[in-house]
């Protein structure tokens, strides 16, 4: 069971305004913060965004790169990421891969999958 991730981000505010409504809807509960971070909980599990300083931000974050790829996360079911497709849209969101979406990860992995203000890409997977 993973306790916790931990990840530095370039712009905190933006970095809330992204995930907080996103976690909030994924039925995650925020659990602390303060003036460099936040986090968010779901059961055990939770995650935490702190500010990077400023000596850390060059280069900047790339997916490519060895490190995180991406956080992918259970959805209760496909019209779950039909929903929240819609409003990643409405909030103006790229939907990764949409030449694929929703079978961008095979035949048989319905998700969609976009990314955050750091571009972490982020993955929602029905059952």
């Amino acid at each position: 069971m993973l306790h916790h991730l931990e990840i530095n981000v370039s712009n905190l505010n933006k970095t809330i305004e992204f995930w907080e409504w996103l976690l909030t809807e994924l039925g995650y509960q925020q659990y602390q913060q303060w003036d460099f971070g936040i986090s968010w909980k779901y059961g055990e599990t939770y995650l935490v965004f702190v500010q990077a300083e400023e000596r850390f931000m060059d280069p900047p974050y790339h997916r490519r790169r060895v490190g995180l790829n991406h956080l992918a996360f259970h959805v209760e079911s496909r019209e779950q990421v039909d929903a929240m497709t819609e409003k990643l849209k409405e909030k103006g969101l790229r939907i990764l891969y949409s030449d694929k979406h929703p079978y961008a990860g095979g035949q048989h992995h319905y998700a969609v999958f976009f990314e955050d203000p750091d571009r972490i890409k982020v993955e929602l997977v029905a059952p």
